[in-house]
């Protein structure tokens, strides 16, 4: 129903940053939640911001609070993650995510993107 892919991923300094974009196929985008997440190797699926779906509120980990910033625009059936002060803890397959209401409240997302790895060198 709703198809995700990510881009923008790829090789960057520690320091610099990286701006990932997430594109949606499917209708009704608007009416979903957008979840960011990151897994690097050994370790868990970490949730690095979400967004709701007018933009009204949003949410980051103190991992990466002050240095992402998570958008969209539902126009462009668009979402956005906007890395700044990457570091080499940052370094992981990054993959965008879309809930509803009804599996969102059971802490669920319904749709995932393929992924894109972002390496960060120091």
């Amino acid at each position: 129903q709703v198809q995700l892919v990510e881009s923008g991923g790829g090789l960057v300094q520690a320091g610099g940053s990286l701006r990932l974009s997430c594109k949606a196929s499917g209708r009704t985008f608007a009416n979903y939640v957008l979840g960011w997440f990151r897994q690097a190797p050994g370790k868990e699926r970490e949730l690095v911001g979400r967004i709701s779906q007018s933009s009204s509120t949003v949410y980051y980990p103190d991992s990466v609070k002050g240095r992402f910033t998570i958008s969209r625009d539902n126009a462009k059936n668009t979402g956005y993650l906007q890395m700044d002060n990457l570091n080499d803890e940052d370094t992981a397959v990054y993959y965008c995510a879309a809930a509803r209401f009804q599996s969102l409240s059971r802490g669920q997302y319904d749709f995932w993107g393929q992924g894109t790895q972002v390496t960060v060198s120091s």
